[in-house]
């Protein structure tokens, strides 16, 4: 306990030092500081100095401290050798990366340390499950718990003598086994967890049980399956509830409730909305996977093995997930790392009960640094215009139309057709009546590169209108080993009302947010010219009908404090 308080005592000395010791001006400058070298590492999205990072796991508050863990490969820019990353923060954004919290060096995970999640014991303290690759390449899951609970930084982790503690048996695939959720408990007071698997080509919920979360017994019947998908990776099951913006703790029921059961396959993340009962365990979907045109996904981009945690501390659930690179492979070697953290979100049950929909987390507002701003300015069709003054590279940008005339909107049946495809064939480029109209994000000067995140408006039928949100990439950057594929969802907005927009832009990743959150698209670029100081932000309208700006505010964005466990300093991030 004395030598932690020492490590927090002299750690936090070190940042006072620090902020004396950088000045205002030096601090705007690093701000905004552009690497030739390095023009598509980002400046406030998490991620290592150097190697490979995929998964987020175990994400927890503690102690006043927040935690990320994450697969982690300490010795290339490509997958393998799988280690627990752990990094710390005060505030979600600003973090001091650790030493490693779990290695491969046990029979059981020599392999690899897979991913896992972390779960508050009664007592309030912390423990791991996670996936160990065995010596038999078979997959296992395994307990971890920190040597130190008194140490709110968890420096150090201890594997159960009596790992593992599940184990692929009774027909089970060793080869699809794997990436335990957050336990809770029910009105029995025993323990439960989800594990991904895949029984008889079906995507499954194996569900165990334990009373002392050493012993755990597989339920005969999982939480859930599904014929229409393959393999569940990286399942998670919380509850939401019901006309309230906070978050609930993972063994919380009520009258109010639903549960949320998402699960990663096709390099997607699915979700569903359903009742659980906590004394049969049986969750029973609103829709079931697949079975709606929606086929409703966290994300709609680049985003994937994502993992949520209740931050008891602001009474929210918040969602991270890990962005995967679109460039080539040699690309990621020669450039010293792959992967990024998405922004932390906050997520939510929409008020219709039907969706959830996510925002970043209020504390990245803190790196919002010069702002712009516009009121209702009408914008005609086919026309763009800049929006000068931040920094194109670096910014968070909010913008909401204002649709004048809806009347002559495109016909289309939403539930007929491929949202990603329909904005595969009716890019940025392709005029429409309402719409494409949107953001022009990482663009050249001349337009050359672009990278458009935009609306569409469609008349369905009754009288109702289908709104179209797409993130282009075919004319994201002049190179042409990358990938430029397009993303598309539906927004359940009414265009009759203000359709809004939210992007942020981070040299070589744009998170968008449309409908307040209800549809989120995520995009990995690469410009050749569209970077640092050259890179552009545009509003355009290739509709033929207008549209109207009601309020537009732009921010260049700081720079997060990242420091790695061997850096030359280690401070805690003030709040």
């Amino acid at each position: 306990m004395e030598g932690s308080l020492i490590w927090i005592l002299v750690v936090h000395i070190l940042v006072i030092a620090y902020q004396g010791e950088v000045g205002a001006s030096e601090r705007i400058q690093k701000d905004f500081q552009y690497n030739p070298k390095q023009p598509y590492r980002t400046a406030y999205h998490f991620q290592p100095s150097k190697n490979w990072m995929n998964d987020p796991n175990g994400p927890m508050y503690y102690k006043g401290i927040y935690h990320l863990f994450y697969q982690y490969n300490p010795y290339a820019a490509v997958w393998g050798n799988i280690t627990w990353g752990h990094a710390v923060s005060h505030n979600l954004i600003d973090w001091i990366d650790l030493e490693h919290a779990i290695e491969p060096t046990e029979p059981y995970d020599i392999n690899g340390c897979w991913s896992g999640s972390a779960t508050m014991l009664p007592g309030g303290n912390p423990v791991i499950l996670y996936t160990g690759a065995d010596f038999k390449n078979r997959q296992v899951q395994n307990l971890a718990e920190p040597k130190n609970p008194s140490d709110p930084y968890l420096k150090e982790w201890i594997k159960a003598k009596n790992n593992p503690l599940m184990t692929p048996i009774n027909g089970i695939d060793p080869q699809f086994f794997r990436d335990p959720t957050t336990a809770w408990q029910g009105p029995d007071k025993r323990w439960r967890v989800v594990v991904g698997s895949q029984i008889d080509g079906h995507g499954t919920a194996l569900l165990y049980r334990s009373k002392d979360f050493v012993t755990w017994t597989k339920s005969e019947k999982p939480l859930h399956f599904s014929n229409k998908t393959k393999m569940w990776e990286c399942p998670d099951f919380y509850p939401v509830i019901v006309s309230r913006r906070n978050g609930l703790d993972t063994s919380v029921h009520s009258k109010n409730s639903k549960h949320v059961l998402k699960a990663s396959f096709d390099d997607q993340d699915y979700y569903i909305i359903g009742t659980y009962n906590p004394e049969t365990d049986k969750f029973i979907p609103d829709v079931d996977f697949m079975e709606s045109y929606l086929k409703l996904r966290y994300d709609y981009g680049i985003f994937y093995a994502s993992k949520t945690f209740y931050d008891s501390a602001k009474r929210r659930r918040i969602l991270w997930g890990w962005v995967t690179e679109a460039d080539d492979k040699l690309d990621d070697i020669k450039k010293g790392w792959s992967g990024l953290q998405s922004i932390p979100r906050s997520i939510v049950l929409d008020k219709n009960g039907k969706q959830l929909t996510q925002w970043p987390i209020k504390e990245i507002e803190r790196l919002r640094r010069k702002e712009v701003s516009l009121q209702n300015k009408g914008v005609k069709g086919g026309t763009a215009f800049e929006i000068t003054g931040i920094t194109a590279s670096q910014a968070d940008v909010e913008v909401s139309f204002h649709l004048p005339n809806l009347h002559d909107a495109e016909l289309m049946h939403p539930e007929k057709v491929d949202p990603k495809i329909l904005c595969s064939e009716k890019n940025a480029s392709a005029k429409g009546v309402i719409g494409p109209f949107g953001l022009m994000v990482l663009a050249s000067k001349n337009l050359t590169e672009r990278t458009a995140v935009f609306f569409r408006v469609f008349k369905s039928h009754d009288d109702k209108y289908a709104v179209l949100m797409c993130s282009d990439q075919t004319r994201s950057s002049l190179r042409k080993e990358v990938n430029k594929s397009s993303f598309g969802a539906f927004v359940d907005v009414d265009p009759k009302e203000n359709i809004s927009l939210r992007s942020l832009i981070d040299h070589s990743i744009v998170e968008s947010f449309g409908g307040g959150g209800k549809t989120c698209i995520t995009s990995r670029v690469y410009p050749e010219l569209a970077v640092g100081q050259e890179a552009h932000l545009y509003v355009f309208n290739y509709g033929t009908k207008s549209v109207t700006i009601s309020n537009l505010h732009g921010w260049s964005m700081g720079r997060a404090k990242i420091f790695p466990a061997h850096g030359k300093r280690m401070f805690p991030i003030p709040n």
